[in-house]
């Protein structure tokens, strides 16, 4: 398999003879207003370019989006990908708003699904710690994983738009992925209130999954990161982890 960090949470993921893009974020740097509610809302998104052109990102077999927030899945992305295109999406409520942009072969992920000999597994998150959810339950909503598996390839989960919690923990413990892709940005909403994996988020992970590499994605990237690439680097070195935790550049890859 191949991992290819495009930007945020969007990747390339080459597994077992097919080509799959995640969440894709499309727009050009500094396109859109920050997000509100949260913090450094003033600076407008995405707060990096592209490392690659559109036409390269959108040649792949399939898109499977975890959640269908707009640095997830925008305009740019819908305008830019094939109206025919495959698309995976966590329920019937992402599916609806997928097809109202005119879409039209779209599947939604049950707990295990076959494509083409790759069998692709749901998995469950929590975008934010629990008090956050309370507050903001209707702006953060839901959010899904997924596990990636066949006989030819090494186990490979992305655990999306989620922090440490009981449900990555059991997904770790169930599915003893090989790889493990963490959302890692530390974004924050008003409050100080983390809604994604930081640094400490990271390091439990790595204690849950001593076999496996961790990717850190969804770097430099949005408005409400408050972890920068270096620092997350410096945390690593001070643990002793650098050698299970890469931390890839925007437009760099990784072949297992």
């Amino acid at each position: 398999m191949k991992f290819t960090q495009i930007r945020n949470a969007t990747l390339i993921i080459n597994y077992a003879g097919k080509k799959i893009l995640i969440d894709p974020w499309l727009a050009e740097k500094g396109a859109l207003p920050g997000f509100g509610g949260t913090i450094n809302d003033h600076i407008r998104n995405p707060t990096a370019e592209l490392p690659m052109p559109v036409n390269e990102i959108i040649d792949v077999d399939a898109v499977i989006l975890t959640h269908d927030h707009p640095d997830h899945w925008d305009d740019a992305a819908k305008n830019a990908i094939p109206k025919d295109m495959l698309i995976f999406t966590q329920h019937e409520k992402d599916a609806q708003s997928i097809r109202s942009a005119g879409f039209s072969n779209i599947r939604i992920l049950d707990e295990n699904n076959a494509y083409d000999g790759i069998t692709l597994i749901k998995t469950p998150g929590q975008h934010g710690k629990d008090k956050v959810l309370e507050d903001m339950k209707e702006l953060l909503g839901d959010v899904s994983g997924i596990v990636f598996k066949h006989p030819d390839e090494k186990t490979f989960y992305i655990a999306g738009d989620t922090v440490w919690c009981q449900a990555v923990e059991d997904s770790l413990k169930k599915y003893r992925p090989d790889v493990v892709v963490l959302n890692s940005c530390d974004a924050q909403v008003i409050g100080n209130e983390s809604i994604i994996m930081g640094k400490q988020d990271v390091y439990e992970v790595y204690k849950a999954a001593p076999d496996a590499t961790i990717i850190a994605s969804h770097m430099e990237s949005v408005n409400h990161a408050t972890l920068s690439r270096k620092e997350l680097r410096e945390f690593l070195s001070e643990k002793g982890m650098m050698q299970r935790v890469l931390v890839p550049e925007d437009g760099e890859s990784y072949t297992f």
